[in-house]
This record gives C-alpha cells, sequence and structure tokens, in this order.
C-alpha cells in the first residue's frame, strides 16, 4: 500500500528536555483544573460552586500566563489572544466560547469558523506593511451620475503571488478554502491558490502516546515540483498533537520539496502540538487564534471543542467516508457560491490529476 506512517515516539523525539518539564507542569496544572471540574459538575451548594468557580479562574490565568510566557521565547508560534492588542483579544475570547458551546449548531459554527479564519489571515499578513494598493468599485448608485468608491488595503502582493494551499482533508477543507478566498481579495490580481491535497489520518484507535498518522498517497492530489520553492500554507481548526502536519512536511522535504515558507493556521493548538511543530520543522510559523494547555489520553485538546471536522462537515457513515467532492456537494448553496472559486481549482486538482 501506498502510505506513509509517522508514529508518536517519532513526534516526541523533537521535543526539548525543557519542553517536556513545561509540557508536564502544564499538564500538572490542568489536573488540577479537572478536579474543580468535578467539584462544580457535582456540588449542590451555591457557595461551594462559587468558590470552586473562583479557584478556577485562578487556575486558568496561571495556566495563561505561562503559556505565554513559553510563546515568548518562541517566535514561530504566534497566538492571536498573546500578540494582538488587548483591546481585541474580548473578540477572539468571545468566538472561541461559541465555538467550543455544545449547543452552537453546524451552521452557527461555520459561521464562527469563517471569521476565526479571518482574523488569523490578518494576524500573518495584514499588519507587516506599511504599503497600500487602491481599489476602485463600480456601485449601485447611478442618480446623478454612475457612483465609484476608493478603498485603500494592504498592499500583500508579494507576500501572496508565491502561496499554494495545502489541504489536510476533512475538517482542513472549508478553513483552506477561506484562508484562499481571503488571499484571492486582498491580491490586486485576484490571485487565486493551487490547491494540494493531502489525504491523512491518525488512527484513533491507539493512545495518544502510541498514535500513527497515515497519509495515504494514494487518495492525495498534489505535484511534488508544483510545491517546490512556494510559500506552504496549511489551516485545520485544530492542532492537538501536530502529528498530520509533521508527516506531510517531512514527506515532502524527504522527496526533495524545499518550501520556501510554511505557515499553519489554527483556531485551537495545543501547548504540545505546537511545540512539536516548530521543532519537527525549521521554516514554519504557527499563527493560532487561541491555545489550549493539555490533551487527553486519546490525544484530543483540553478543553477543547470537539471533533472540528464532524461540527464542520457533519459524521461521516463508517463504512462510506466522503470524498473531497462529495464534502463540497454538501456544503450547500451558501458555501458553493461563496467559495465558487476554490472549488473550482479543487474540484480540477481531483479530476485533472
Amino acid at each position: 500500500m501506498n502510505k506513509v506512517i509517522l508514529k508518536a515516539q517519532d513526534l516526541d523525539g523533537y521535543l526539548t528536555q525543557e519542553d517536556n518539564k513545561r509540557i508536564a507542569t502544564m499538564d500538572a496544572l490542568y489536573r488540577e483544573a479537572m478536579v474543580s471540574f468535578n467539584i462544580l459538575n457535582t456540588s449542590k451548594s451555591k457557595q461551594e460552586a462559587k468558590k470552586e468557580e473562583s479557584r478556577l479562574i485562578d487556575l486558568y490565568n496561571q495556566m495563561g500566563s505561562f503559556m505565554q510566557d513559553i510563546c515568548k521565547s518562541e517566535p514561530r508560534i504566534q497566538v492571536y489572544s498573546f500578540v494582538s492588542p488587548q483591546e481585541n483579544h474580548g473578540e477572539a475570547s468571545r468566538l472561541i466560547a461559541k465555538l467550543r458551546d455544545i449547543n452552537t449548531g453546524r451552521n452557527e459554527f461555520v459561521y464562527y469558523i469563517q471569521r476565526a479564519f479571518e482574523m488569523l489571515f490578518n494576524l500573518a499578513y495584514s499588519a507587516k506593511t506599511s504599503q497600500k494598493n487602491y481599489l476602485i468599485v463600480k456601485t449601485p448608485v447611478t442618480v446623478p451620475v454612475q457612483n465609484y468608491a476608493v478603498h485603500k488595503i494592504p498592499n500583500l502582493d508579494d507576500q501572496l503571488s508565491n502561496t499554494v494551499m495545502c489541504v489536510m482533508l476533512r475538517g482542513a477543507l472549508l478553513p483552506s478554502m477561506i484562508i484562499s478566498k481571503e488571499i484571492q481579495e486582498y491580491s490586486s490580481t485576484g490571485y487565486l491558490t493551487p490547491f494540494a491535497l493531502f489525504k491523512i489520518k491518525r488512527d484513533d484507535t491507539k493512545s495518544e502516546d502510541t498514535m500513527e498518522y497515515v497519509l495515504d498517497l494514494e487518495r492525495s492530489y498534489f505535484n511534488l515540483e508544483d510545491l517546490d520553492g512556494k510559500d506552504l500554507l496549511f489551516a485545520d481548526p485544530m492542532n492537538a498533537t501536530g502529528g498530520s502536519l509533521v508527516t506531510i512536511v517531512k514527506f515532502l522535504q524527504n522527496n526533495g520539496v524545499k518550501p520556501k515558507s510554511i505557515k499553519f493556521f489554527n483556531v485551537i493548538s495545543a501547548l504540545k502540538g505546537s511545540l512539536r511543530v516548530v521543532r519537527a520543522v525549521e521554516n514554519i510559523t504557527i499563527y493560532t487564534l487561541w491555545m489550549d494547555p493539555s490533551l487527553n489520553e486519546s490525544a484530543y485538546i483540553m478543553p477543547g471543542l470537539g471533533d472540528a471536522g464532524d461540527r464542520i462537515n457533519g459524521k461521516d457513515e463508517d463504512e462510506h467516508p466522503r470524498d473531497m467532492l462529495r464534502l463540497v456537494a454538501d456544503y450547500g448553496t451558501n458555501i458553493t457560491g461563496l467559495y465558487r472559486s476554490q472549488i473550482r481549482v479543487i474540484e480540477e486538482t481531483v479530476l485533472h490529476r
């Protein structure tokens, strides 16, 4: 079978001794938080619950400060709430709260995912130039003459013109389309990113310590020569362990691909996954809206937000997983109409392999 497999112990080999100490400290703090979870979940006393809420707030403040200190020493991990102006933090926090909420339905979840990746695009690109492009827009107002509007936007052409969107399939499909759409809109030429599609899956029957990441080359769609020397972009709602990203990048590098740069966009990234990625891949920068402290034994982020792929796409039938084109079809007319240019490129990539 034409597959590439990366194991959890290979990933852990990239972590430094200091990384492991920090991860252990964070895990210990989160275990304390879980004690509070149990008390809050079972307490019948308002006074006891109030006391435990105060303790939980204190623990989360400790964890947040600790993660912020860690990220200050690693500039390739850019966390929105750590590096953006203080007045923007409330927006990010409220957005993450809506995504985490078990009561947030699929349509609303997709709406907040779109907002999240637009914010991440701005974090990665818009603040990095003082140059401007001008957009002259023809408006619907025709009295007394046809009206036009002039708008200034950041000139990002040099940063965008070499980019390729790399999709780690399923949950990453819509986020990748969102980032590609942002690039198209900010480019003065309407640059439409090529897409490279990778079919990768982790073996969820295994634990975090024994996890395997399987890249299925037979069901992936890309040309190695089209990726060499390019700025590769990956967008995934969650970065739990970093295993899928590292598996793909190491495969590309082992086959002679030398990316000019790599950017990894996440709504939520676990501390351990972030550290693994930047230790394993030299020329990568992670842009994440929020950092979570820990992983459970099944390698899911805690507190996390559940399976982002299922919440965006709906669940697959176990025996009949959907391919790329069926996922696109299931998005419905609102999504397919908004991202029609991106979908056309994806369809061409799959059908003209």
